[in-house]
């Protein structure tokens, strides 16, 4: 279902562009995609470190955001998506990195498994990445706002923070909710993708077809 999803996203991809990456299995899938048209794409930007050594491997020139400016299109995978195509991200913990390349791309198609699709986001544990210092603080807000927070034991983002997963939140309201997060102090991303959406969702199907929501 994976393996679908990524192959339709490359319709999305033009010759002679600079391709935004994201992270994780499914992104895996998009990157072996890509190697097979790296002659006719520019290079990446890569939302991860482990991301930018698989372009590496498969000889896709990886180029860093700053250079390039905005993106036609970035591609990723996630955790959940609802039918607003609404996200949460970071089950990899490179939430901070995917929410600004998909900010800086005209296109974000995220693609998927059927299964990652939920009427109402919150089941999966919604991840906030956070500065050391601040994770007793910001801890005790996301309590406040009805979450239950629980350290990522032995894990630091590729920015040298922390990751908080937030069990037992029902996301009714994404939008206000991924605000409120970004408003604590020690805050620096939540895994809400609200703010900036999904443009396209590709999802596989158990039959090998690839379902295509738009909003």
């Amino acid at each position: 279902m994976k393996k679908a999803a990524a192959r339709a996203a490359m319709e999305w991809v033009q010759d002679n562009s600079v391709v935004g990456v994201g992270s994780g299995s499914t992104a895996n899938f998009f990157i072996d995609e890509l190697a097979k048209r790296k002659d006719f794409i520019e290079g990446a930007v890569a939302s991860s470190e482990p991301t930018a050594t698989r372009l590496r491997d498969a000889g896709i020139q990886v180029l860093e955001l700053n250079e390039t400016g905005d993106l036609s299109v970035y591609v990723d995978g996630a955790d959940e998506v609802n039918d607003r195509l609404q996200l949460i991200k970071g089950g990899g913990g490179a939430l901070t990195r995917e929410k600004i390349v998909a900010a800086a791309s005209t296109t974000f198609v995220c693609i998927a498994d059927a299964s990652k699709q939920v009427t109402v986001l919150g089941e999966f544990p919604l991840p906030i990445e956070v500065i050391p210092m601040a994770r007793s603080y910001v801890g005790r807000q996301i309590v406040k706002l009805g979450g239950d927070p629980d350290l990522r034991d032995g894990f630091t983002t590729d920015n040298g923070n922390l990751i908080l997963d937030v069990y037992n939140l029902d996301i009714t309201n994404p939008l206000e909710l991924e605000r409120q997060f970004n408003q604590i102090a020690g805050v620096v991303c939540c895994g809400i993708f609200a703010q900036r959406p999904a443009d396209i969702l590709l999802l596989g199907q158990k039959d090998g077809s690839v379902s295509k929501v738009e909003l």
